[in-house]
């Protein structure tokens, strides 16, 4: 799987992941996919791509504003999967990780999502308000292994949830920084270290750290100790701020991040 070898091959090369997350169809679907083209060919390993949610509790408000402007656009679950075939019909290495809640995908059809979804190019779900409980109790909400169920860690999870959760991960873990919405305060950086160890202790699932990301510096101290980091809002931000040309806004903004971590 393309997931797999991504994080395999950066072992390999004692290299640290860079994965980026943008809005399926910010701010329209052709600008969008510039901008998935612009991330890869600048150098990040995994393209987290949020797929737009009326209701996204979970992100703060430069991504809410974000998957407010994709879905003006016309961004449905459907065409979000449609962008994902037009990146793979040039772009075959890159690794596409689907950051959505279980609203729309539950609208879709959970199972029907999956094949979909994996059929389209991508790698792997996040599904923020989806507990792993609910999934093994629901054989509606079943996972498959035609994609990588990504899990998501917060510094609040108790000891013996991470154990669980890193004992079934695959692809990567979301390691949040801090608890909270998407963007806002710095990530912390005198409890990362320790956050990443508890959760290695438990997992050879590579664990990557997101949440409060923005610069060079805060990008190079999370990857001391993470497997790899991840900036959204700060790149999503370049996007609100550039409508015209995005795509270039963004490759000057994560190239020195990127330089950062290597």
């Amino acid at each position: 799987m393309r997931l797999d070898d991504t994080f395999a091959t950066l072992k390999a090369n004692g290299r640290k992941a860079f994965i980026a997350y943008v809005a399926a169809g910010d701010p329209s679907f052709d600008l969008s996919l510039e901008v998935m083209h612009a991330l890869a060919e600048t150098g990040a390993d995994v393209i987290e791509l949020g797929l737009p949610f009326s209701d996204p509790l979970a992100d703060g408000i430069v991504n809410q504003m974000a998957a407010d402007r994709a879905l003006k656009a016309g961004m449905t679950t459907k065409r979000t999967l449609d962008l994902i075939r037009a990146f793979r019909e040039t772009d075959t290495q890159t690794p596409i990780v689907l950051f959505t809640y279980l609203n729309p995908i539950f609208t879709y059809g959970f199972a029907k999502f999956q094949q979909d979804a994996a059929a389209a190019g991508a790698d792997g779900v996040l599904l923020l308000d989806l507990p792993p409980d609910e999934a093994e109790l629901s054989g509606e909400l079943a996972e498959n292994k035609s994609l990588s169920h990504i899990r998501l860690i917060a510094p609040s999870t108790p000891p013996e949830r991470v154990k669980m959760l890193a004992a079934q991960a695959e692809g990567f873990i979301y390691a949040l920084s801090r608890s909270g919405v998407t963007g806002g305060h710095s990530a912390p950086a005198e409890t990362i270290p320790a956050q990443v160890a508890a959760i290695k202790a438990h997992t050879e699932v590579p664990v990557c750290v997101g949440f409060g990301i923005s610069n060079p510096e805060q990008a190079a101290m999370v990857a001391k100790s993470a497997d790899g980091i991840i900036v959204g809002s700060a790149i999503v931000k370049q996007v609100e701020l550039n409508q015209q040309k995005p795509a270039e806004a963004v490759r000057a903004f994560t190239k020195p991040l990127i330089d950062a971590i290597r």
